[in-house]
């Protein structure tokens, strides 16, 4: 409660009347901050180990099925399920989509989970036919705090300004250390590119630790995803091939 507000005044029976407009929001806005505390505890508890890791792929929602960028991603969900990831999305089309379906691919009788998590849109309605476990939520922020809590690892790839909007939340809780020992790795040069304007425009900018940046997709054209480090190994440049086609195809 913000003590600069002053106490609630009540009567002697302890009530509030409606009437009185000023002591009517200091009521509610002391409630809503005891509710806050209350779910800021309820975050706290955590299970002594996940049946499963979890890795969260962010990206856009524009990219069409047709894309190579589309099918880079179907194959990186795909190879994090064989190595008994779970796969959790926004749960909407374009990329998001692919990671679904590469799950799916990977796993059809869908022993391991493939996570749609939505936030209400009047233009975006449906969870895509891949995910096997869907959450919706009404905004933006209780959906970000939601993939905060289930994910043990998050990979970027390309995306448009909600992509960004994802990554930046991650990178600056891992940044004040309310993230711990949880990989970020971002795909593709416009995050190499997003850094460097960082480097150069933002005042005591800094990488934290387990952000890595990977030079290009697809992550599995030879290499390998361990699914612990998450380290992409032998990664081509392929993410350099119509790169400003890209661009214009590929924002969120």
């Amino acid at each position: 409660m913000n003590k600069a507000e002053g106490p609630i005044s009540q009567d002697n029976t302890g009530l509030v009347s409606l009437a009185d407009e000023q002591q009517v929001v200091k009521v509610v806005s002391a409630s809503i901050l005891k509710l806050w505390e209350t779910v800021n505890d309820l975050t706290r508890l955590r299970p002594t180990r996940r049946e499963r890791f979890r890795v969260t792929i962010f990206g856009s929602a524009r990219v069409p099925k047709e894309h190579w960028v589309y099918r880079a991603v179907h194959d990186l969900a795909a190879e994090l399920t064989r190595m008994d990831c779970d796969i959790v999305t926004g749960g909407g089309p374009g990329l998001m989509q692919a990671a679904n379906e590469g799950a799916h691919s990977a796993d059809p009788e869908g022993r391991r989970k493939s996570v749609g998590i939505r936030v209400e849109l009047p233009f975006e309605q449906d969870v895509n036919a891949f995910v096997t476990e869907a959450f919706e939520h009404r905004t933006f922020f209780t959906r970000l705090h939601h993939f905060v809590l289930v994910s043990d690892a998050f990979v970027v790839v390309p995306g448009g300004i909600g992509t960004v909007l994802e990554t930046m939340m991650i990178w600056q809780l891992l940044q004040v250390r309310k993230l711990h020992d949880t990989p970020l790795i971002l795909a593709g040069k416009m995050y190499a590119e997003l850094v460097d304007w960082c480097k150069g425009r933002m005042a005591d900018f800094m990488v934290p630790r387990y952000v890595e940046f990977v030079a290009g997709l697809p992550l599995t054209e030879t290499g390998r995803v361990h699914k612990f480090k998450l380290r992409a190994e032998g990664v081509g440049d392929a993410w350099d091939r119509d790169r400003d086609g890209d661009r214009a195809g590929a924002r969120r």
